[in-house]
This record gives C-alpha cells, sequence and structure tokens, in this order.
C-alpha cells in the first residue's frame, strides 16, 4: 500500500483534493517536478552538500524513492548505534513515511534537521510567529512539514526522543573565502541528490559556514498538539488521518474551491495536453462543486482578473466573468492615471462586452510621454541570487547581475543595439564590472532611460550598497552615476531620486494602457505579443526583415523577422528564440521557474546562469546557453521599443 509521504502531506495542506489527481498519469500537473531545474534554481544541492559538512561521516541511505522498506530498514540498523549522523534517514509508521534530511543520534537523544535552501535573519525576534500570534504564511508549510516528521519519526520510535531544527542561509554570515560557491558542483548528466561533488572535507577548509542552525521545536510541538490549526475543522492527527485514507483509498474528498488555492492550481491542462488526452483536475473539482459546463470552461473567468482576491465569488458560484458585477470590483477612480481597482473592471467589462479594443488614457499618456528625452535608451538586467557567495565577504543572497542589454531609439526612427555585457565565468562576483559597463554605455548623454517593472531599479540599489563597503577604486564614481539614474528603495536608509531616474515602462502599461489581449497581465510577455496583434504600425514594420528597417543587432541576423503570424494570430517573438537548453524553452522556463518560492519573473536566465555555474559542461555547451541568454535578453529590450512605438504611433 502506497504509504502518505512528507510531500503528499504538503499537498494535502495546500488542498486536500490534490491527493486524488497527484498520483494519477492522467491528470496533468503544471508543477516543476524535474529536480535538476529546481536544484538549479534554489541552488538547493549547494546548500545540502555544506550542510552535511556540518555533521561530517554521515551514513547516506542511497535508495530509491519507491524502496519504502528497504529505506526504513537500512535506517533502523543505523540507529543501533550510539551516536551516529544519517543523510535521508527513514521512517515508517502505520502508512505515513518521512525522509529527513539529516539526523543526529547521540543515545537516545535525536536531532531531526530539515535543510532549506531559505535565508533567515536569527536576530529577527517575529522570524516565525508573527505580532499577532500565528505562524507567518512564508513560513507555514515548512513548519509543518517538519512537524509531519518529528510526529512519524517519534512513532515509529518511541524509545527515543526527537527534537526538530532547521539549517539554513544566515543572512548575518559572510563567506570567508572566495569559490565558495564553486565547491559543489553536479557533474553533467548528474543527480542533484545523490551526484554533487565536494571539493572540501571540512568546515574548517573554510574558515566559517554560511549555514546556521535554529531550533524550532517548540513550534513543532505546538503545531503537533495543534495549537497551530491549519485547517479550523481538522486538527493535526486528523489532516494526517484524512489525507493518508483519501490517497490510499482513492478518495475524492470533495474539498471546498478556494480562490487563491484554485487560481494557482497545478492540475490544470493546456490546450496541447488536452489535445494529447490528459486530464484537468481543476475541471473535474469545478464540474463536480460549481456544475460547471464544458462550455463554461472556454468562458473567462474572475481568476483572470488582473491582482483580484475574489472576495465571496466562490461561495456565492459567481465565478464566470459574465457573473462578476462593479460591486464585487468596487472600482475606485485616480486622478490622471488608471487605478488598479478601475483596471480591473476595464478587463471585466471588456471581457462582457467581447469587446478586444484597446483603452488608454490618451491625453494623460500623450502628456507623459513628452516629458520623455531623446536617445531613448532602454535596458534589461539579468540577475541572481545565490545561497552560497562566490567571493570572501559577500553574504547569502545578495544580488549577483550578470547580464544586460541596452537599446537606443534615435529621434529619427533608428534604433541600435548600443550595447550588451554578460559574465559567464564560473565562480566570479560580476557586479562592479557590470556597474562599469552600464556606465560606459549610458553615460554619453541625457536621453531618458527606462526599465520594464522594479527589478532594475531594485538591483542598481543593491550594488551601490555593495560598492558602498568595498575597496573598488571607483566606488564613489560608480556609486554617483548609479544614483543618477535610479530612486532610492523605501528600505533604504538615504534616500535619492535623480531627474534621470529610469522610468519604468511597466507602471506606465498600468497607468494608461489595458490591451484585452493581455488577459489581465503585464508581464512584457503578454504585453509584447499583444501589441503586436493590436498595432498597425508594428504588423507594418515588423513584418519586414530587421535589415531593412533600420534596426540594428548584436545577436540576431539581418533578415530576422520579428512579426509573423500562424493564421490571423501573431506568433509571440519569444517562442522562435532557440532552447535555452534541454528542450527547455525560454517561456517554459519563465513560466515554470517562476512559480517557485523566492523566485518571479527572470526565471529562464536565472535557472541557464545557475547552470553555467554550477555544472561541469563542454565549451560548445556553454557558448550555446550564452548566446542564447543573449539573444532573450536583448529581445527584451527590442520589445520594450516595441512597446514604445505601440503607444507613439497608434494611441497618441
Amino acid at each position: 500500500m502506497k504509504p502518505l509521504t512528507k510531500t503528499r502531506f504538503k499537498l494535502g495542506l495546500e488542498c486536500p483534493n490534490k491527493l486524488y489527481f497527484t498520483s494519477k498519469k492522467e491528470y496533468a500537473n503544471q508543477s516543476l517536478d524535474d529536480s535538476f531545474l529546481q536544484a538549479l534554481a534554489k541552488g538547493g544541492f549547494q546548500v545540502e552538500a555544506l550542510a552535511r559538512l556540518h555533521y561530517p561521516k554521515g551514513i547516506f541511505i542511497d535508495t530509491q524513492n519507491y524502496e519504502y522498506d528497504l529505506a526504513t530498514d537500512l535506517t533502523q540498523e543505523q540507529l543501533t548505534k550510539d551516536a551516529i549522523s544519517i543523510y535521508e534517514a527513514a521512517f515508517e509508521h502505520n502508512g505515513l513515511f518521512i525522509r529527513t534530511d539529516i539526523l543526529s543520534k547521540k543515545g537516545n537523544h535525536i536531532k531531526l534537521i530539515e535543510v532549506k535552501a531559505k535565508s533567515f535573519d536569527p536576530n529577527d525576534e517575529f522570524l516565525f510567529i508573527g505580532k499577532r500570534g500565528g505562524i507567518k504564511s512564508d513560513w507555514k508549510l515548512y513548519l509543518f512539514d517538519l512537524a509531519f516528521q518529528k510526529y512519524v519519526a517519534q512513532k515509529a520510535n518511541p524509545q527515543f526522543t526527537f527534537e526538530a531544527y532547521l539549517l539554513m542561509a544566515d543572512k548575518t554570515k559572510t563567506a570567508k573565502v572566495d569559490g565558495l560557491n564553486q565547491l559543489f558542483r553536479i557533474p553533467k548528466d548528474g543527480n542533484p541528490r545523490t551526484d554533487v561533488s565536494s571539493n572540501i572535507g571540512s568546515l574548517d577548509e573554510i574558515g566559517e559556514s554560511v549555514l546556521s542552525e535554529i531550533n524550532v521545536d517548540t513550534i513543532i510541538n505546538r503545531i503537533i498538539a495543534n495549537e497551530y490549526p491549519y485547517f479550523d475543522n481538522l486538527t493535526f492527527e486528523e489532516s494526517i488521518a484524512l489525507f493518508k485514507t483519501s490517497y490510499q483509498n482513492n478518495d475524492y474528498l470533495n474539498w471546498p474551491t478556494q480562490f487563491g488555492a484554485c487560481k494557482s492550481c497545478e492540475f490544470k491542462t493546456t490546450p496541447e495536453q488536452e489535445k494529447e488526452g490528459s486530464k484537468s483536475g481543476f475541471k473535474y473539482c469545478f464540474e463536480k462543486q460549481h456544475a460547471w459546463k464544458p462550455s463554461d470552461f472556454d468562458k473567462s473567468n474572475a481568476f483572470e482578473i488582473w491582482n483580484f482576491r475574489g472576495k465571496n465569488l466562490v461561495e456565492e458560484n459567481r465565478l464566470l466573468m459574465e457573473d462578476v458585477t462593479e460591486e464585487d470590483i468596487n472600482a475606485k477612480p485616480e486622478a490622471g492615471r488608471l487605478s488598479a481597482s478601475e483596471r480591473q473592471w476595464i478587463q471585466v467589462e471588456k471581457s462582457q462586452q467581447n469587446d478586444d479594443s484597446i483603452f488608454v488614457l490618451k491625453e494623460e499618456l500623450k502628456e507623459e510621454m513628452a516629458k520623455w528625452n531623446f536617445p531613448l535608451h532602454f535596458i534589461d538586467f539579468e540577475t541572481s541570487t545565490v545561497a552560497l557567495p562566490f567571493t570572501k565577504g559577500r553574504k547569502p543572497y545578495e544580488q549577483v547581475a550578470f547580464q544586460f542589454s541596452h537599446h537606443q531609439l534615435n529621434e529619427d526612427g533608428s534604433i541600435e543595439h548600443k550595447n550588451e555585457y554578460i559574465n559567464n565565468n564560473p565562480g566570479e562576483f560580476p557586479n562592479f564590472e557590470f556597474a562599469r559597463a552600464l556606465q560606459t554605455s549610458l553615460s554619453k548623454d541625457q536621453g531618458t532611460i527606462f526599465r520594464f517593472a522594479a527589478h532594475e531599479n531594485t538591483i542598481v540599489n543593491a550594488i551601490i550598497y555593495q560598492l558602498q563597503s568595498s575597496s573598488e577604486g571607483d566606488a564613489q564614481e560608480l556609486i554617483s552615476f548609479l544614483k543618477s539614474i535610479s530612486t532610492a528603495t523605501k528600505d533604504n536608509v538615504e534616500q535619492w531620486d535623480s531627474e534621470r531616474s529610469m522610468v519604468d515602462l511597466n507602471i506606465i502599461v498600468k497607468d494608461y494602457y489595458y490591451n484585452p489581449l493581455t488577459n489581465g497581465s503585464n508581464s512584457i510577455k503578454a504585453v509584447l505579443p499583444a501589441s503586436l496583434q493590436s498595432s498597425p504600425y508594428l504588423q507594418k514594420k515588423y513584418s519586414q526583415p530587421i535589415g531593412k528597417i533600420n534596426v540594428g543587432s548584436t545577436n540576431f541576423e539581418t533578415s530576422q523577422i520579428w512579426l509573423k503570424k500562424n493564421s490571423d494570430e501573431v506568433i509571440n517573438p519569444y517562442k522562435m528564440l532557440p532552447p535555452l537548453f534541454d528542450g527547455w524553452s525560454m517561456l517554459d522556463l519563465d513560466d515554470t521557474i517562476s512559480e517557485l518560492e523566492g523566485i518571479a519573473d527572470g526565471g529562464a536566465a536565472l535557472t541557464a546562469y545557475a547552470k553555467l555555474q554550477y555544472v561541469d559542461m563542454e565549451q560548445n555547451e556553454r557558448d550555446e546557453i550564452t548566446s542564447a541568454l543573449l539573444k532573450y535578453c536583448e529581445l527584451d529590450t527590442l520589445a520594450m521599443i516595441m512597446i514604445y512605438e505601440h503607444f507613439r504611433y497608434d494611441l497618441i
């Protein structure tokens, strides 16, 4: 009989109905189950390898995922020893099964240590428990996971006492050596769980670990005692019993749908998957609980409304867009711009009226654009944050800026791919060289600079902070330049705002423009194809080779055509880019990786950079990934120009 594992337990906490779909191959699952990509994106394999050095000479219970009895037997055999450290120790009790990252046994006392590629501040008084006395949402699943581990281990071995710990990246610690990040690598085609190579044998070789252990046993005990219930109607033990029974008996629990959980449900099908015969768990729930007919799934629904929480709509079974009312949105206007609620109501109205026409605050947009000075500069950064720093003196998860693209639009309409920068060398900290290249690229004139979303401004702030504590000879010059193109973030002690601070084109879109073809998304990867589909100017211009329309490029041939159609539908230009690696396209990676906790947009570039850093590979593969990154970033800045042209030539 298949046991309830901790992975299934966590899935049940997210939504008990998911337990019915998770083990069935016929149901599509959009969650990332590629452990290699997860390891790259999160850097978890490195953290785990370093964590094991905290408990050296441990015994690894190396079994397949499905070998429950063997893993349990091997663990029990090791537990006969008076003192032992075990990696991936396994425990089974009455149909429940867990593996714990690290176990440390001395006598009859056992530490259960969960390793997470997550950072924490040990000085945070409200790290896990908020000011109102409840578990903070970003830690809840982690702590319940560990509570489940302790519960099963204690039940399986009542003769021992168990104590629960988390072992994570410590924000207060700095790397004592250069190249810490490079000490743990995955061989090509290796398994990030079992095949990590370590170039050190003890913590003494790196001076001090950037990981710290934190005792969470009191919180874990209170979870098990149901002092922090996850569900109002179930105790901790009742949750376990319910999940186990439903999973093993293949029962659909008919757990009430919830707006947030259903909106992000991974058991949905893409059109391609439906054609291949895959089933949708989302449809199954909504057919059963909301009596949706097959045709209802083809209609727009409230989950598509941008930044909308759907209050009362689930309970009242009014989730189709046609049932949403103005009262549900409660639109409140703002002078000179679209408020968030106005934007939501425009989206609903246009959907209800089957109206694909663009809404634009024409005069307001015109007034805003009149402030911009030629030549116009469009920049995009690609960045990474790593748990184990590249260089001495750096803290876990400091920002690493490894790439930018810069397009320039001149007043005569000519477009230059003015500059680009990329550092693909393993183990280097590129930020200061990145800043110098950016200064060289943007200091020749006083033209307006554009970004898309807040990311670039955040990164500039981070580099300023890093320069302030650096020994770089040109630190003050670089800081002055970076301040001249940025605005201080709200959490910065020092505040500044420059006349040449980067204009956020994403905010321009949100404030003045709504295109129904975006389906409510303000991502550049949605706004670009929607603009191309709607714009006579762009369609005429970009249906020609870029060499004929005065569009310069560093990474594409002059024969490149950016606007192509399949029937009457514009092909998303991002779909024209080559796969990044292993058959994964940029869009696939962005859509998938960005669902991982702590990763927003830019998951594709982050993951590709991680592969360049952590995986031993041939030069030709390194060159292919680098080339794909350069093309990806260049398209991002050209996309911004296309959106600008759409505004200028179609709307005002």
